[in-house]
C-alpha cells in the first residue's frame, strides 16, 4: 500500500512538473549530459514486449541478472498508462573505457523458470533498455538497399533446431555486445552520448573447474582475446541448465550531435510511399471540396435568387424544395438532451487534439518524452471539460430546456464513464496474465480524481457560463404543428445515406490511419506530427463538405429532420475505421491470444468511439451553421 501511494504521489509531482517541460526541443525539460572519460555509464531496463501478444512484462519477471538492490524510476503518467517499467540493472561501465568478456553473474535454471523463459521466445518477447534516454536498438542491414533499419531491443531467445535433428529447440541470446557512440568535444574533452546499439548472441560458456568469482571463462577471454562474435555454440533453455551471462562495451565515436541523435531512430525507410500517400489523398480531397464548393455556391445562390423573387401568393404556394419546411426546420430534435451531451463532448475532443498536435509539431512531444504525448492528452481532456460545458448547455438552451444541471452531469459522465468501463474490463484481462501493462491501483485513483476533482468541476462551470448566456434564436418561426414528410427516394434513406457520407472523411485519413497504428501496435516511432495536422485539417474540411451536401439534398427532398442525420453522417466513418482496424490485425498483425485480440479491439472500439464524437461534431457545426445562413438569406412572411 505504502508504495502504491509513493507511486501516487510520484505521478501528482510529474503532472504539476509537466507544464514547465518546455524548454528543449527533443526532451523538454532535460539538457545535454557530458561524459568525462571513466564516468559511470548506468544502463536502466524497461519493459519486456512483443507485438505477437502486445502485453508487457517486467524485465526481472525473468529470472535475469539482478543488481544489489533494484531501484524503480519515476514514470510520469504516460509511461505508467504504456506499461513501462523503468528500473536499474547489473550492467554498468564506464565511459570510453571498453570491456571485453564482462561476466553480470551465473545462474542455474530451475523448470519453472525454463518454462518462463520458453513461453517468452516462443511469443518473441524483446528486452529493452536505456541509456542516457536512449533506447536500446539492434541494427539490421535492409536487404533491398545500403542503409541500416533499427529493431527496439533484442529477443529474449530464438528458436531452432540442429543440423539433421527435427527436434525444435529453445536457446537464450546471453551475451550482449554494446556499442555506446559519443560525439566528443574537442576543446573540453567531454563526450554526449548520440547512440546505443546492440548485438546479441547465445553461448554455451565453458570454464575449467569448480566456478567461483575469479574462475576464467574459456569461450571468451579478454585476456586471450577472445571475443564471441557468432552463436555458433548456442546455449539450451532446460531444466538445471547453467546460464553465464555476459557482455562487452565498446565505444565509437560519431559526428552525429546531441540535438540530432534522435534522427536514426525517427527514421522512416519508406517515406518516399508516404509523402506520394499524403499528396495523392490531399490532391483527391482539395478536387473533391473544390467540386462541392462550386455546386454548392451556383445551386445556393440561384435557390435564394429565386425564393426571394415569388411575389404573388400563387408562386408561393407552389414552391419547392428547401424553403417549404422552413416552419420546422428548427423544431427540436428527439433525443435532444442526448444530442447536446455528444456534440459537448465532441467540442472537448476537438480542442484535445488541436492544441495536442500544436504541440506535438512543436517537438514539445518528442519520442524521446517517454509518455509525454499521453500524459499531454490526457491533461488537456480534462482542462477541455470546461468547453464540453459550455457548448451542451447552449445547445440545450436553444432546445428550450430548464434543468442545466441534469444535462451538465449527462456531459460530465457519459462518455468518461463508458470509456472508463471498457478500460476498466480490459486492465481486469491484463491484470489476470500478470502484465506489467495493468495499471495499478494508485494510477487509477489518479484518473479517478483527475475526472471527479477537475474535470467534472470545470464541466459544471463552462455549462453555468453557457446556460447564463441568452439563447440562440432561430431565424425562423417554428411551426406548432409538426408538417408530413413526403416518401423518400432510396437514395436519401437515412440508413443509406449516413453510411455514403462516413466513406469520403475515411477516404482522406485512412493512409495516415495505417502509420499510425503501425507504430501503436507493432512499437514504431510515431513523430510526423506535421503531416498529422495536415491530415487532421482535411479531415476536418471533408466531414463539413459532405454533411453540408447531404443536409442540403435531405431538406431539398422536404425532410426537415437533420438535426442527428447531420451529427452521424459524418460519424459514421468511425464505422469504416473500425473495419480497417479488423482488416489491419488480419493482415498485419500475428496476435493469437484470445486477451491480446481482446485488448486490440477493445483499444480500437474507444478510438472509434472517440472519432465517433469527433467528426460527428464537426459535421453537426457545419450543418448547423449552414442551416442558419440559407435561412437567414431568403424573406419569409
Amino acid at each position: 500500500m505504502a508504495a502504491a501511494v509513493m507511486k501516487t504521489q510520484a505521478i501528482f509531482v510529474s503532472l504539476l512538473l509537466f507544464i514547465n517541460a518546455a524548454h528543449s526541443f527533443y526532451l523538454p525539460g532535460v539538457a545535454p549530459q557530458d561524459f568525462l572519460k571513466g564516468d559511470l555509464l548506468k544502463v536502466k531496463v524497461n519493459k519486456l514486449t512483443s507485438v505477437k501478444t502486445q502485453l508487457p512484462y517486467s524485465y526481472y519477471s525473468l529470472p535475469y541478472c539482478k543488481p544489489e538492490k533494484i531501484v524503480d524510476s519515476a514514470e510520469n503518467l504516460g509511461e505508467v498508462l504504456r506499461g513501462d517499467r523503468i528500473e536499474n540493472s547489473p550492467y554498468v561501465f564506464k565511459m570510453r573505457e571498453p570491456q571485453m568478456c564482462t561476466v553480470a553473474c551465473r545462474i542455474i535454471l530451475n523448470a519453472k523458470e525454463a518454462k518462463e523463459f520458453k513461453d517468452k521466445i516462443d511469443d518473441e518477447y524483446r528486452v529493452n533498455m536505456i541509456l542516457d534516454n536512449l533506447p536500446l536498438v539492434v541494427p539490421i542491414k535492409r536487404l533491398d538497399m545500403d542503409s541500416l533499419m533499427y529493431q527496439h531491443g533484442f529477443f529474449v531467445g530464438l528458436k531452432g533446431q540442429y543440423t539433421g535433428s527435427t527436434d525444435m529447440k529453445y536457446f537464450i541470446q546471453n551475451h550482449l555486445t554494446f556499442i555506446v557512440k559519443y560525439h566528443k568535444d574537442e576543446e573540453t574533452g567531454a563526450a554526449r552520448i548520440v547512440g546505443f546499439e546492440v548485438s546479441s548472441f547465445s553461448v554455451n560458456h565453458k570454464y575449467e573447474g569448480d566456478w567461483d568469482d575469479k574462475t576464467r571463462l574459456t569461450t571468451c577471454d579478454p585476456h586471450a582475446k577472445r571475443t564471441v562474435t557468432s552463436s555458433d555454440n548456442p546455449l539450451e533453455v532446460e531444466d538445471k541448465k547453467e546460464i553465464i551471462f555476459t557482455y562487452d562495451v565498446e565505444f565509437q565515436e560519431s559526428e552525429i550531435k546531441w540535438a540530432s541523435r534522435w534522427d536514426t531512430y525517427l527514421y522512416m525507410p519508406d517515406d518516399q510511399i508516404h509523402w506520394f500517400s499524403i499528396v495523392n489523398s490531399l490532391m483527391i480531397v482539395l478536387f473533391l471540396s473544390g467540386m462541392v464548393a462550386m455546386i454548392m455556391l451556383r445551386t445556393l445562390y440561384r435557390d435564394i435568387s429565386k425564393y426571394n423573387q415569388l411575389e404573388t401568393q400563387e408562386e408561393a404556394q407552389e414552391e419547392t424544395g428547401w424553403k417549404l419546411v422552413h416552419g420546422d426546420v428548427f423544431r427540436p430534435p428527439t433525443n435532444s438532451n442526448l444530442l447536446c451531451v455528444y456534440v459537448g463532448t465532441g467540442v472537448q475532443f476537438l480542442g484535445m487534439i488541436l492544441i495536442t498536435m500544436v504541440f506535438a509539431a512543436l517537438g514539445f512531444l518528442s519520442p524521446s518524452n517517454r509518455g509525454g504525448l499521453m500524459t499531454a492528452m490526457l491533461l488537456l481532456w480534462v482542462f477541455m471539460g470546461v468547453f464540453a460545458g459550455y457548448a451542451s448547455s447552449r445547445l440545450y438552451k436553444m432546445f428550450k430546456g430548464t434543468e442545466w444541471k441534469k444535462i451538465t452531469l449527462q456531459t460530465a459522465f457519459m462518455f468518461p464513464g463508458i470509456l472508463f468501463a471498457i478500460f476498466f474490463v480490459l486492465n481486469a484481462l491484463i491484470w489476470g496474465e500478470e502484465s506489467s501493462g495493468a495499471v495499478p491501483f494508485g494510477t487509477m485513483l489518479v484518473l479517478v480524481l483527475l475526472w471527479f476533482g477537475i474535470s467534472v468541476p470545470l464541466v459544471f462551470v463552462g455549462s453555468y457560463v453557457g446556460f447564463k448566456k441568452p439563447a440562440i434564436e432561430d431565424p425562423v418561426k417554428t411551426n406548432k404543428i409538426p408538417r408530413q414528410i413526403p416518401e423518400q427516394a432510396w437514395y436519401m434513406n437515412p440508413f443509406f445515406s449516413v453510411l455514403i457520407g462516413g466513406i469520403l472523411p475515411f477516404g482522406a485519413v485512412f493512409i495516415e490511419l495505417f502509420f499510425i497504428l503501425t507504430s501503436i501496435w507493432l512499437n514504431q516511432f510515431y513523430y510526423i506530427f506535421g503531416f498529422l495536422f495536415l491530415v487532421f485539417v482535411i479531415l476536418i474540411v471533408t466531414c463539413a463538405e459532405i454533411t453540408v451536401v447531404l443536409c442540403y439534398f435531405q431538406l431539398c427532398s422536404e425532410d426537415y429532420l437533420w438535426w442527428w442525420r447531420s451529427y452521424l453522417t459524418s460519424g459514421s466513418s468511425a464505422f469504416y475505421l473500425f473495419l480497417y482496424a479488423a482488416f489491419y490485425f488480419f493482415t498485419k498483425l500475428d496476435i493469437t491470444k484470445p486477451v491480446s485480440g481482446a485488448l486490440y479491439f477493445g483499444y480500437m472500439l474507444i478510438g472509434s468511439f472517440g472519432f465517433f464524437v469527433l467528426t460527428g461534431t464537426i459535421g453537426f457545426y457545419a450543418c448547423f451553421w449552414f442551416t442558419r445562413l440559407i435561412y437567414l438569406s431568403v424573406k419569409i412572411d
